[in-house]
């Protein structure tokens, strides 16, 4: 039987119809699939604010057909900065443009998280083979011989010849298939905003995605939407939250764990009203994703936390990889196999790199000054060569 024959006579459940799950879909209705896409919000929508985007995104925007609609809102940062957030010194800049490009073929660029999942929303739903389903709390599933069935809390049932769980963090397909508990919580906050640009202070807006490393706090800040808008990211460590998800913040927590730092990022934070705020939670790096006919995607098999700005680039370089050994002529168990194995140690390396990360933004005492001293020195070749793993194409479908 060709390939183009038996694809089109397979339906694939995806389940999650966030960044990974839409790109998954898409890629595979693509290939003559039939795609079921159950979503538990009522609405196709994302929530969040803003994102970092390496070259490694772009070349899979290019692989999912949505550069030209990222472009429409994507900014394009002049550098990667990082000052002392207590003396609000400059510890190091990294050139982006056109010598970045020139090393990785592809830019940096900031987006609003939203504006990305639309354009892949979009995509979907001009795409011939994609059913969404919104209102779909999945409960659990039943692989039986060649096909795998979902249970709805509501009481509806989706049976097709693979299940792919995208379903985020707190996945109830990973749930079921691993059993391994609870996400880990990091003891780490995050409190977001987006202002509009005309509020923040004059000499305070650049054209930079700028990080102000503190002592077991950072803040984050770049524009969005063409210089609209401006995002801000304040992380901070506390022991008082054990998960949570788009919670209401408490301003008073905020400025109190700020409180040391240098001017510029109090009056930053002083222009925000509204904060929401996450639970920063990972996991331990596992090989085992896949299991028969069904297998996880993005946060569902490898939740990593964000301080190396990669987990909408890794669930799209699942989404392609997968899709890739799913048109490869192999049987689904197989396919999927493959996938697992083809991802593991690249999406385990980014986990516990990003870790490793947060400890270097959150350095105190004599560790902060030797980061500040290691890092004083690099010059952008060097800062170019640490990210040449995550960036090259290498290791990317």
């Amino acid at each position: 039987m060709s390939s183009a024959v038996r694809q089109g006579h397979e339906t694939v459940l995806v389940v999650g119809g966030g960044i990974g799950g839409c790109a998954v879909a898409l890629m595979l209705a693509r290939q003559g699939r039939r795609v079921l896409l159950l979503e538990q919000a009522d609405a196709l929508r994302e929530i969040g604010a803003g994102i970092q985007l390496g070259p490694n995104a772009f070349r899979m925007f290019d692989k999912l057909g949505i550069t030209a609609d990222v472009e429409k809102t994507v900014v394009y940062p002049d550098h990667l900065v990082m000052m002392d957030g207590l003396t609000g010194e400059q510890v190091t800049s990294m050139r982006m443009g056109q010598p970045f490009v020139d090393r990785f073929g592809k830019p940096y660029g900031v987006i609003y998280r939203a504006d990305l999942h639309m354009a892949l929303v979009k995509a979907c739903e001009a795409q011939a083979g994609i059913e969404m389903h919104t209102g779909c709390k999945v409960d659990r599933y039943e692989a039986h011989g060649d096909q795998v069935t979902v249970y709805t809390e509501s009481g509806a049932s989706y049976t097709g010849d693979a299940l792919i769980g995208c379903d985020g963090l707190w996945s109830r397909i990973r749930a079921q298939m691993l059993q391994d508990g609870p996400p880990r919580v990091s003891g780490h906050i995050a409190y977001r905003a987006v202002l509009p640009t005309e509020d923040v202070p004059a000499h305070l807006r650049r054209n930079d995605m700028v990080l102000w490393a503190g002592p077991k706090n950072h803040l984050v800040q770049y524009p969005l939407r063409c210089g609209e808008l401006y995002n801000l990211v304040a992380v901070f460590h506390s022991d008082r939250y054990v998960e949570g998800w788009d919670a209401s913040a408490d301003p008073e927590e905020l400025h109190r764990r700020f409180a040391a730092n240098c001017e510029p990022v109090r009056q930053m934070l002083s222009k925000i009203e509204t904060w929401r705020m996450w639970v920063l939670c990972d996991r331990e790096p596992v090989k085992n994703w896949t299991q028969g006919r069904v297998a996880l995607l993005g946060d569902a098999a490898h939740p990593m936390l964000q301080y190396l700005a990669q987990g909408a680039a890794m669930a799209m370089e699942d989404a392609v990889c997968l899709a890739d050994a799913l048109d490869s002529g192999d049987d689904i168990p197989t396919a999927l196999l493959r996938y697992q194995n083809k991802r593991y140690l690249r999406t385990g390396r980014v986990q516990l790199t990003a870790r490793l990360y947060g400890e270097v933004y959150h350095a105190d005492g004599v560790k902060r000054e030797l980061r500040n001293l290691m890092l004083q020195s690099r010059n952008d070749e060097q800062g170019y060569e640490s990210l040449s793993w995550l960036y090259d194409a290498a290791g990317v479908p």
